[in-house]
């Protein structure tokens, strides 16, 4: 089983936020790989079906950010998948709008909901998926920042950059992780 995580915030007031690009990509694949997030568990709602011969559950942690280790920990214990079968996907302020990068392992980066996922999981060592958002202006508070919702200008961008990472949720399938961030790390 490949487990897919996007990290968010629940609430429609959240929807089309920076911080729900995680969000963002698990209902895209949700639509791809018609598998419905219809059932609750852990604090969070997930969807479990198959693409091809491959098992797989999407997540989106209830849980509010900071908090989305609590979700996962428990239901990917639940269903006995082993950490390197899951990939977690979620916004960075560190890479420009609409820009992906794929890692195998790394520090919180200042991001809280991948900071509880490391204490949760004990390791930084699990495959990430980082969706570009560019850093605030001037003057803007990040918290203000994250939780605003996209540009104009940041929305083609933003759709695009969901767009390729669920298709590289989905290469990664059929292939190991670190091909599929090769490939996708590569300038386009």
């Amino acid at each position: 089983m490949k487990v897919f995580v996007g990290l968010g915030n629940p609430g429609r007031q959240y929807a089309d936020t920076r911080h729900n690009a995680g969000f963002m990509v698990i209902d895209e694949l949700s639509r791809r790989l018609s598998i419905p997030l219809d059932k609750t568990k852990f604090n969070g709602v997930y969807g479990t079906g198959f693409a091809g011969s491959s098992k797989v559950l999407l997540v989106k942690p209830l849980t509010y950010m900071n908090l989305s280790g609590e979700c996962v920990r428990p239901l990917m214990d639940y269903y006995e998948v082993p950490d390197e079968n899951m990939a977690v996907i979620y916004d960075d302020l560190d890479l420009p709008a609409g820009k992906i990068r794929l890692r195998t392992k790394g520090s919180a980066g200042g991001h809280n909901g991948i900071k509880s996922m490391i204490q949760h999981f004990a390791t930084q060592e699990f495959n990430r998926i980082r969706i570009g958002i560019d850093r605030p202006p001037a003057g803007m508070k990040v918290p203000d920042y994250v939780l605003g919702s996209f540009s104009k200008e940041e929305q083609p961008l933003i759709s695009e950059a969901v767009t390729r990472s669920a298709v590289a949720c989905e290469e990664w399938l059929s292939k190991p992780f670190l091909q599929v961030m090769n490939d996708f790390n590569q300038p386009k």
